[in-house]
């Protein structure tokens, strides 16, 4: 155990951290616009992949590119975020099972205490 600690003291004094902080520049804040929200989406349309799906349900990918083209800027940007915190190829509706499995055992261990 004093190995341990004496180790994690040596690798803390050679090998701190170090974070800084800097100003922005112009360019980065522009990149930060509407425009480029609306023009990420625009990319992801674009995708051949994302165009079969759309096509595969029934949406018109030229009339969706005129849709996300007609959105106001904080639509473009609320559909941007949206697309980056979305999971991967899964939904977010499988909670009420993890919720059933609890409840279960919950009331299985309050019955096998009696």
């Amino acid at each position: 155990m004093k190995m341990i600690c004496r180790l994690l003291i040596v690798s803390l004094m050679f090998l701190s951290f170090h974070s800084t902080a800097g100003m922005i520049g112009t360019d980065q804040v522009v990149a930060a616009t509407p425009q480029s929200d609306r023009a990420n989406i625009q990319n992801l349309l674009s995708r051949a992949e994302i165009a079969n799906q759309l096509q595969s349900l029934g949406v018109d990918v030229n009339a969706a590119k005129d849709r996300v083209a007609a959105m106001t800027d904080d639509e473009a940007r609320s559909l941007a975020g949206k697309l980056h915190s979305a999971p991967a190829g899964a939904g977010d509706d499988g909670w009420w099972i993890a919720a059933i499995v609890v409840a279960v055992i919950a009331i299985w261990w309050f019955w096998a205490r009696k």
